[in-house]
């Protein structure tokens, strides 16, 4: 029996308060495919290392992305598709040393990209192309990159899929660039591993993992952090109840969990992103 928009909204906050509104569809009409599918998203971290992906796949997913809203029609990034199993293990090496990207059949690294918008500038004597070196331009193509995403993964997991950003690609960025080839004016700024979930693995999960209170990221009109303290207190309890059901013991509070991790300065080599970024020709004025 399909999910209910009332028992996915229930799980993905585990508190009665987030949960209780009602929901703007018939609960007697079926759930619309595309939300459910956002609803029920969770991270999947073990994958099927003898199950490929079907021809067409990828290009079905890429073309996804590129359905994607993008700023400005500058369409200012590209992906880097891995399926070779070698090149693919030098990437997790990099990447946190992850054995889910080595099992997945497809890894995608996700790069702004203002070096095309260059290249044309220079065909059509525009140069120099000024506008590239405000930072408004790199932030603008990594939310395109970052858009374009979180459409592949809705469309995967519409596939039946299991996806996992990879934000590790970032730990090495250097390597990354010299790894993928990446020219002046591109950046691996995130990857993805996609592939079809391996459900006896214990690291696959079988709950949907809580997320904050609604009413602590929503803001009416002006922004509040009225209840703040309550908010988390009340979300690392249901955070805590999941890791109890998914049998992960002995895991932080998530207040503590992410105090610790701000702590440091030292981020597994993120902390160093800005002089890759500006290495690799953005300009950041």
């Amino acid at each position: 029996m399909s999910a209910t928009f009332s028992s996915l909204v229930e799980e993905r906050y585990r508190d009665s308060q987030s949960s209780a509104f009602s929901p703007p569809i018939n609960p007697s009409h079926p759930l619309p495919g595309a939300l459910e599918t956002i609803l029920s998203h969770k991270s999947c971290r073990a994958f099927l290392r003898d199950k490929p992906l079907p021809k067409g796949t990828l290009e079905t997913l890429l073309t996804a992305a590129q359905s994607s809203s993008t700023s400005s029609l500058f369409q200012t990034w590209d992906v880097i598709a891995i399926q070779d199993p070698e090149h693919k293990a030098q990437v997790a090496v990099l990447a946190g040393d992850q054995e889910f990207i080595r099992q997945a059949p497809l890894f995608l690294a996700f790069c702004p990209n203002l070096r095309r918008l260059n290249n044309i500038a220079k065909q059509h004597d525009q140069q120099p192309a000024r506008a590239l070196e405000n930072m408004d331009m790199f932030i603008m193509s990594a939310l395109d990159a970052a858009i374009a995403g979180q459409t592949v993964a809705i469309a995967a997991e519409s596939l039946g899929l299991g996806i996992c950003y990879v934000g590790a690609l970032r730990n090495n960025a250097e390597q990354i660039c010299e790894l993928l080839n990446l020219p002046p004016l591109t950046l691996g700024v995130f990857g993805m591993a996609i592939g079809y979930p391996d459900t006896e693995n214990w690291l696959f999960g079988n709950q949907i993992k809580p997320r904050l209170p609604m009413r602590e990221i929503v803001h009416m009109e002006r922004w509040s952090e009225e209840g703040q303290k309550e908010n988390i207190a009340s979300y690392d309890q249901s955070l805590g109840a999941f890791y109890v059901d998914e049998s992960k013991f002995g895991r932080k509070y998530w207040g503590e969990f992410v105090a610790g991790k701000v702590a440091s300065y030292e981020q597994d080599g993120r902390e160093k992103i800005r002089g890759v970024i500006e290495r690799q020709g953005f300009k950041l004025e």
